[in-house]
């Protein structure tokens, strides 16, 4: 295909709002109840349609993402898979990732994803031990897990990846280990792996709260998140991101695009998008979504425009993340020297402490450094003129 220079680039995410049991640390937005399912679907496709005014830029991703996307009837799968084809141009090499959950996984399901067109299955196994999975009240058991690899490479899929857990209360660091091993032995291309969150509003953090669960330890989650880099690294994946892992040629075409800060279309309640300028996100509510697009024909969405100083402040937060880090150069570029001379006095104190490293014009984040990543990008960040006037002004 011949790239037409007026266009760009995208990513096209579609939400799946929709799980057949909560796990007690989750925060994404999803239901339990599946009645609504069918009326989603309509109004997923309606919401497609409605930007195919939007849509000459070229897709290099399509990444179902929920929720449970897996719960999808094939018919309902195969509705928005065709509706996607037809109203957007996506490349020949495209990504299309499914997130599916083992207990969705048979010899029926897995050969039909791959006949939809998916190239790359995201499966949430999160561990291989069911104690653990037991405490996070998930769906599926450690047998499934396994089986469901199988099925996976016997359908054809070459790229696939899974996410991982640590930082559970109870997980020791011998039990972390043999986690890893475990996706070692099994060769798996891609593993995200994540310390356990306790996020406001969740099932954990009531139960925590009323003590019926001990808390998260951040020295055992900071522990086990070195042991899980260097026997990842040693086992030679890239250590591409902060929670990503990859052999070579398997990154993930469609999160590294957000790192990028490629544009992306999101589609379905709760649901961002992205135009390189502009952050959309959807109502995070089933019902008034649906009511919406079925009953008036309307998107419901809010935006937020990026000033110059949060475009700067989220490349760094994002760039921060990966093993290339912030490119000073393209920095520079896009948004003056001024800029860069900056970083590099604000980043000094974190080079000196061994926390930040500095590689032909890149600022990178060290092994000791990624432990506090989001923390160093944050002070990193620049204020905004506008807050420094208002700070002038009531100094005055």
């Amino acid at each position: 295909m011949m790239v037409n220079p007026f266009e760009t680039y995208a990513g096209v995410y579609v939400h799946i709002p929709y799980c057949k049991k909560a796990c007690h640390y989750c925060n994404f937005h999803f239901s339990t109840s599946l009645q609504s399912k069918n009326d989603m679907v309509l109004a997923l496709l309606r919401e497609i349609d409605i930007t195919r005014g939007k849509n000459r830029r070229l897709i290099t991703s399509v990444y179902f993402g929920g929720g449970t996307p897996s719960v999808l009837l094939r018919k309902e799968l195969r509705s928005l898979m065709e509706s996607i084809r037809k109203l957007f141009k996506i490349l020949p090499d495209a990504e299309f990732t499914y997130e599916v959950n083992p207990d969705d996984m048979n010899e029926m399901t897995v050969p039909f994803w791959k006949q939809q067109g998916f190239n790359r299955l995201s499966i949430g196994i999160q561990s291989f031990r069911d104690e653990d999975l037991a405490w996070m009240n998930r769906s599926h058991t450690a047998k499934q897990a396994l089986e469901g690899l199988e099925l996976v490479r016997s359908a054809g899929f070459t790229n696939f990846s899974i996410d991982l857990i640590y930082g559970i209360p109870g997980l020791s660091d011998e039990a972390w280990k043999a986690n890893i091993e475990k996706a070692i032995a099994l060769d798996i291309p891609h593993i995200s792996a994540y310390a356990l969150t306790v996020e406001p509003k969740t099932a954990l953090n009531t139960m925590i709260s009323q003590g019926k669960k001990e808390p998260v330890d951040p020295e055992q989650q900071a522990r086990q998140f070195l042991i899980l880099m260097d026997m990842l690294e040693q086992a030679g994946y890239e250590h591409y991101e902060i929670s990503n892992f990859a052999k070579p040629g398997f990154r993930s075409k469609h999160n590294s695009s957000y790192w990028q800060g490629i544009p992306y279309f999101g589609f379905g309640p709760g649901a961002h998008s992205y135009d390189g300028y502009t952050r959309y996100w959807n109502i995070s509510n089933n019902a008034r979504y649906i009511d919406s697009l079925n009953s008036n024909n309307i998107i419901p969405f809010d935006k937020e425009d990026l000033t110059e100083t949060m475009q700067v402040n989220e490349y760094i937060m994002t760039s921060l993340r990966t093993m290339e880090g912030i490119d000073l150069a393209y920095l520079g570029g896009k948004w003056g020297s001024d800029k860069v001379e900056q970083l590099k006095k604000d980043s000094f104190k974190y080079a000196s402490r061994g926390m930040v490293s500095y590689n032909n014009d890149h600022i990178i984040l060290t092994r000791e450094g990624k432990l506090y990543a989001d923390g160093i990008a944050s002070d990193l960040f620049f204020v905004s003129r506008d807050k420094e006037n208002h700070a002038e002004t009531q100094n005055k």
